[in-house]
């Protein structure tokens, strides 16, 4: 009697020796407890993106650069950007930038796309799949210093004899897509160009019409 009694309120140190002693089952539920919680880790790992592995070098502007600016290596830099951040049209080669002209001014840091230089894909971008860039010399230098890359102007033109002294529109909707740097000597104020996308049947025209006529500039 005295002995079940004794198993039923067992003494303290009897406890502790039952607690400290292993207890098999309790070893196998931990053990299986362990695993899961370690399987569930690896899985976690495994779909947590790598940082390095979402990333790609993108060549960039090194500093705020000009419209027109012939691109040099000083210019430019490599930088890692995450991948859903980079735009298209970007490129990860500095040798295929430099030399290249900028079709409008850029901020240290930006990403230079294709259509941030001067190229087909700028003139399609801009004016449809046929496009071509026009030079234009307007005949008011300081229409230069009023349009920027991305206005919408039409293009004017005068005949230098007097039969047909009258102006006409020979393009409309015209894209500017690069303005020229505005030179310090007063004598070259009437060298600044402004280049403009058009479709190429207009481009053709208005081409052809500047070797002999004065253009002038409408906007938009």
């Amino acid at each position: 009697m005295a002995e079940s009694l004794t198993s039923l309120n067992p003494s303290l140190p009897t406890r502790m020796s039952q607690w400290l002693r292993p207890d098999w089952s309790r070893t196998v539920l931990a053990r299986r407890i362990l695993a899961a919680g370690l399987v569930v880790l690896a899985g976690v790992a495994a779909l947590r993106p790598d940082p390095e592995g979402d990333r790609a070098q993108v060549v960039v502007a090194a500093r705020d650069l000009s419209p027109g600016t012939a691109l040099t290596a000083d210019d430019l830099r490599l930088e890692k950007r995450l991948v859903p951040t980079i735009p298209d049209g970007s490129q990860s080669d500095i040798d295929t930038v430099v030399g290249s002209t900028l079709a409008g001014p850029a901020r240290r840091g930006e990403v230079l796309t294709d259509v941030r230089l001067l190229s087909r894909r700028l003139a399609e971008s801009a004016a449809g799949p046929d496009a071509r860039i026009v030079p234009l010399h307007p005949a008011d230098g300081a229409l230069a210093d009023l349009v920027r890359p991305g206005d919408v102007v039409d293009v004017v033109v005068a005949s230098d004899t007097a039969a047909e002294s009258a102006p006409r529109v020979l393009a409309t909707d015209a894209i500017v897509v690069l303005v020229s740097a505005k030179q310090k000597a007063a004598a070259a104020a009437g060298d600044r160009v402004v280049l403009v996308a058009l479709p190429a049947a207009s481009a053709h025209a208005v081409a052809g019409a500047t070797l002999t006529q004065t253009v002038t500039l409408t906007l938009h």
